[in-house]
């Protein structure tokens, strides 16, 4: 569910030859150098299976596949695919916030104890000093659940099946000092997003993935993309399986059917690389937020780890990264037992989701997902 907390805590294309592509592949269409990503992500770095979209400025989309779907049949991995998206979910949580500001029913500037009155109190932490901009841009200071309720790797096998309500996510967290004063650094923190997905509650007096589905994937006509009910462990429709590995080198365990309450409105999703690649593009063409509140997610303060590699700043539930063939894109990501999924999508009209379908035990694994990415975006149209 985090950007790379549950993993790793738990745990560019300049030409074609920087990221690994043999100097005869620098001609490439882009078909070819994402295809070349996707089987270097099974065959080298071991992942299961991938999936991607990819649409080029052009327009043409393109759904991509590598490996298997299922370790036990062998079966393929279905062309886009039902993922669990992770902490992509923090984007759809931002825009429901967002849109709740344009109406005049939240304000960004309020404290979170207007919203959500003695919730957030000790060891330092203070939702009196806290606001809901300081929240979505990852400034607040709360410490991490996830570093209190997974400490160990097995952790993501053993409570995969563990309901967890969110109140008491952010009471684990709370139960650690705060990390920092509010708004003087940044540091990604879920505990964040399962208090804007409270806040989205107090005010709407309605369930967030109510309002996510309301808002967002009806209008956008994401078919599949869905909020998991209460107690809902299945990934429905076509899919891969998911799986975690304890240890690098140690067997792949299915945790396809996994309760996502550890996400909620900071990770729960279950989407296509088509749908969440659909989602960014409206997202950035505007479709989604009124003109001040796309102005306000988009303002971004550095985020030097966010990812392991490149430059990335963050806004408010998305994260601007410098291209390595220049310019740069918005994206999110996310990771939760079983799959780990890397988006980005640009201003012109690019955009391009990978999924792999497991979570990475080592550094090179997870650059190497975020680079075909960047490959995806870099790479010339066909």
């Amino acid at each position: 569910m985090t950007q790379r907390n549950l993993a790793a805590g738990a745990l560019a294309v300049l030409t074609a030859t920087a990221l690994g592509v043999p100097a005869a592949s620098a001609r490439a269409d882009r078909s070819d150098v994402v295809q070349q990503h996707l089987d270097r992500l099974v065959s080298e770095q071991r992942f299961p299976g991938a999936l991607a979209s990819v649409r080029d400025a052009g327009g043409r989309v393109h759904d991509q596949t590598a490996g298997v779907g299922d370790l036990r049949t062998g079966r393929g991995v279905p062309t886009d695919g039902r993922v669990r998206i992770g902490s992509n979910t923090k984007t759809f949580t931002a825009v429901v916030v967002l849109q709740l500001v344009g109406e005049g029913r939240i304000d960004l500037d309020a404290t979170v104890e207007r919203y959500l009155p003695g919730m957030v109190r000790g060891h330092g932490n203070d939702g009196r000093r806290i606001t809901v901009r300081q929240l979505l841009q990852q400034t607040s200071g709360l410490p991490d659940y996830d570093d209190v309720l997974f400490t160990e790797p097995q952790d993501l096998v053993d409570r995969a099946h563990a309901y967890l309500e969110p109140r008491r996510l952010v009471d684990a967290a709370l139960t650690r000092p705060r990390r920092f004063a509010p708004g003087t650094r940044w540091e990604y923190s879920n505990t964040n997003y399962v208090l804007a997905g409270l806040i989205v509650e107090r005010v709407t007096e309605r369930p967030v993935g109510e309002e996510i589905t309301r808002r967002i994937i009806e209008p956008l006509r994401l078919r599949h993309t869905s909020w998991p009910g209460v107690g809902d462990q299945r990934l429905p429709g076509r899919h891969p399986q998911g799986y975690v590995a304890v240890a690098p080198g140690a067997p792949w365990v299915d945790v396809t059917e996994m309760d996502p309450s550890l996400g909620w409105s900071a990770g729960q999703l279950i989407s296509t690389p088509g749908d969440l690649r659909t989602f960014f593009e409206a997202l950035l063409a505007g479709r989604l937020l009124k003109p001040a509140q796309q102005a306000a997610m988009l303002r971004t303060v550095p985020a030097p780890e966010f990812e392991p590699g490149g430059v990335w700043a963050y806004g408010l539930g998305v994260a601007r990264h410098d291209l390595p063939c220049g310019g740069h894109a918005w994206g999110h990501g996310g990771d939760i037992q079983g799959f780990e999924t890397r988006n980005l999508a640009t201003t012109d009209g690019r955009s391009a989701v990978v999924a792999v379908t497991g979570l990475p035990t080592s550094l090179a694994m997870a650059e190497a997902v975020s680079d075909s990415v960047d490959a995806a975006l870099c790479a010339p149209a066909r």
